[in-house]
This record gives structure tokens, sequence and C-alpha cells, in this order.
């Protein structure tokens, strides 16, 4: 028995003795950062790198943590959903009179226990974290200062309040871009510092935003998964799906041809079930194919080109997209690259929307004004490449074509400057 104890003992010992060789070899002082206004100007780079105003307006975001804590965070309104075992919590972080509690047959409890709810914020901060951290680094309570590490700008944020665990100081690594690839943790639930955890796999929601679908920690190797990962703006969305209502999308989409004009300047004559676009301006006429401009041809004087000018096809790929856009502008509103967010002018919901990709001039936005029908009758453009922040333009005179579908024929803008479309037809 003797041997055995003393066998067990020296296991311990050794045992001991490895954890202290792992801790002496693995971790890492707080590195000493700088504060200010470099730090704060950093900072800025990566929540702009990031899309931070998509953040602050998405309405919803779902995840999960490591297949155990669900999520649905309804953001714009205050509350989280989560669920775990056998519970369902309804969480108001900021109104905690306000949380319920059900079981997972989603009845409601009865005179629950405090610790619960208590339970659930924990589970929330944390798991939260992993998500949407790097949105945070101007949150109150934080302290930004910048670290050189393997000789680039590093961003070292201290949480010195909220949260579960204020103290903690988490190092951001930062690519050629100031995107956040992985971070150096000094935490209270962690005994070695510096541990590290990579961000990797983002995923862009329909949202705007980009957020992690898993984590690898250096310690062990641990994989931490956030499950199925989404951000979208649900009000948004059933704002702009009374617009396509209210101007007959269902008929544009079974359109086969629009015509229009551009200011008397420029004519069109669009085979959008080919997609194809007859562009004629001065002298020249280009038969252009968008997604194949080598296929697009050019003649001067109906004379047809033997080898077309490419920047005239240019030109005109890049007209179709701008004199287009003036046509049928609402109609696009669930393309790809667009983000919609709700706005409110004199009390009324506006809709917001930014192309992130695709056209002309990417970045740009425009917040749509409605008509008690649902029907665009304005819009303030914000389009940064022209310097327009706000310019108003008016939508008017919408007709309903032989398509069946709304289409308008004239807008206002600048100083009642009047753009005529000319004679819009869509037709079968």
């Amino acid at each position: 028995m003797k041997k055995l104890f003393k066998f067990i003992g020296i296991i311990l010992l050794f045992f001991v003795l490895a954890i202290g060789v792992f801790y002496f070899i693995n971790n890492e002082p707080l590195p000493k950062g700088k504060e200010g206004k470099e730090a704060d100007a950093l900072a800025i780079k990566v929540i702009n790198s990031l899309h931070h105003e998509a953040f602050e307006n998405t309405e919803v975001i779902e995840w999960s943590f490591r297949g155990k804590h669900f999520y649905k965070w309804m953001k714009r309104e205050g509350y989280v959903i989560i669920e775990w075992d056998n519970y369902i919590v309804h969480l108001f972080p900021n109104q905690p009179q306000k949380n319920i509690l059900f079981n997972k047959e989603k009845v409601k409890i009865k005179n629950p226990d405090p610790k619960i709810f208590q339970q659930a914020h924990s589970f929330f901060n944390n798991d939260s974290f992993w998500l949407v951290a790097p949105y945070k680094i101007f949150d109150k309570g934080t302290k930004r200062s910048i670290v050189k590490h393997n000789n680039k700008d590093a961003l070292l944020i201290t949480y010195t309040s909220g949260g579960s665990t204020p103290g903690d100081s988490y190092l951001w690594i930062l690519d050629d871009n100031y995107y956040p690839i992985s971070y150096k943790m000094w935490t209270s639930i962690i005994p070695i510092g510096g541990v590290s955890a990579t961000w990797s796999d983002w995923k862009k929601t329909e949202a705007g935003i980009q957020l992690p679908t898993k984590h690898k920690l250096s310690l062990f190797g641990v994989e931490l998964n956030m499950g199925k990962v989404k951000a979208y703006n649900y009000k948004a969305n059933i704002l702009a799906k009374k617009v396509l209502k209210a101007i007959n999308h269902k008929a544009y989409i079974k359109t086969k041809k629009l015509e229009w004009s551009f200011a008397g300047k420029r004519h069109y004559k669009w085979n959008k079930e080919q997609h194809n676009v007859y562009v004629s301006w001065d002298t020249i006429q280009v038969n252009l194919y968008p997604n194949k401009l080598n296929k697009s041809t050019v003649s001067y004087n109906d004379v047809l080109q033997k080898n077309p000018n490419f920047k005239i096809i240019q030109k005109a790929n890049d007209l179709f997209n701008n004199d287009s856009f003036w046509l049928i502008a609402p109609h696009k509103l669930f393309e790809d690259g667009i983000i919609r967010t709700i706005k409110k002018i004199n009390s009324k919901d506006a809709l917001l929307v930014k192309y992130t990709t695709g056209g002309t001039t990417p970045g740009d936005s425009y917040l749509w004004i409605l008509d008690s029908n649902y029907v665009p009758k304005s819009y303030k453009m914000y389009v940064p490449s022209m310097k327009m922040n706000g310019v108003d333009a008016t939508w008017d005179n919408w007709i309903t074509t032989n398509s069946g579908t709304l289409l308008p024929t004239s807008h206002t803008f600048g100083k009642n400057r009047i753009l005529s479309m000319g004679n819009v037809k869509g037709t079968n």
C-alpha cells in the first residue's frame, strides 16, 4: 500500500511540475500600451473595416455557443432569447424586472429562481463576446492602447467595468486592412496570460456585418463553434416587401422589355429577358451585353465598327448602370450586396438602402421616403464619390406599364431641376 501511495505521489509531483513548466513557458505578462488619440485612431480604423454602422443598425443576431447555448438577440428591441438545457429565458439586460422564464414546452414559469436569470446573463456576456467583441471596442468601460506586436501596431482593449469579468484585457492582432485576425487574452478565468484565439471563418450576413463562425485557441487546440450564425433586419425586410408589392414587383420580374430615355440625351431599349441593351447617345450606338462586355458592339451613325473601342463599351455600361437606377431602383431592394435598415423621418418609417457591391459606385446609400401606400415618393442620396450628403430627389408621375409594373417617368432634384425618363414602356 505504501508503494502505491508513493507511486501516486510521484505521479502527482510530475503532474504539478509539468503544469509549472507549461505555465512558465506559455505565460506572458500583460503588455504595456500607449493610450490616447493614436490608440483611438487605430480603434476607429478597426470598426470602419468591420462596417460598424451596419452593426449598430442590425435588428436580429442568431448564433449558438459550442452547441450548448442557443441565442436569438433582438438587438434593436433590447432583449435576447437564450435556450439551454430545459430553460428558455427572455433576458432584458438593461431591464431585469422584465425577464421571463419558460420551460422547453414554452410554458411560462411562475416565481422563477433569480439565479437562472443571473446564469443566463453570464452566458450572454461570455458567448456574445466571442461573436461581436470587435464591434464593441468603444463601449462604455473600455480602455484602448497601442502595443507593438511583431513590429506592427496591435490594439489592447481593457475592460474596466461592465460584463461578468471587469479587468480583463485583450490584444487584438490586425491584418494590413485593420481587420481582426486573432487576439491574446489576459482574463480572470484563464490563469495563463497571453493565450491566443483565432477569429476565422468570417461570414458576411444579410445585415451587412461580418461575424465569426468558429475560433481556435492556442491552449490545447480547443475549438469554439458559433453554430449557424445569422444577422438580419426583419422589420426593414417587411417594409421593403411592402414597397415591392405597391409597385407590383411580380409584374416587373415577368417584364421582358423596357424602354426609356435619360434627360433626352441617352436612349435605351433593354431586352431584360436576354439582358442585352441598345444604348444610344450623340452619334454613338452600342449593343451592350453587361455580363459579357467583350460581346458588345459599337456603331457610329448606324455604321458597325469592326474593332469597337472598349472605352465606349465601358462608358455605355456605366451609363446604363446610372440611368437604369433612376428607373428601376425600387425594384432592386433585395439584390445581393444590399443592406436594408429602417430610419425615422417625421416619425414615419423610411427605408435606408446601402449598396455594398455592384454598380459603378459601391458604398452609396439612399433613404427612401414612402407615401401612405408604400410607393416611393422621394429619397435622400448619400454618394461619397459625388460629395452628396442627403441630397433630395423626388420620384414622380408613376405609370402602370403594359406589362403591369409601376415605373416613374420623371424626377425633381437639386434646384427644382426636372429629370425626364422620356416615354417609359414595359412590355412582354
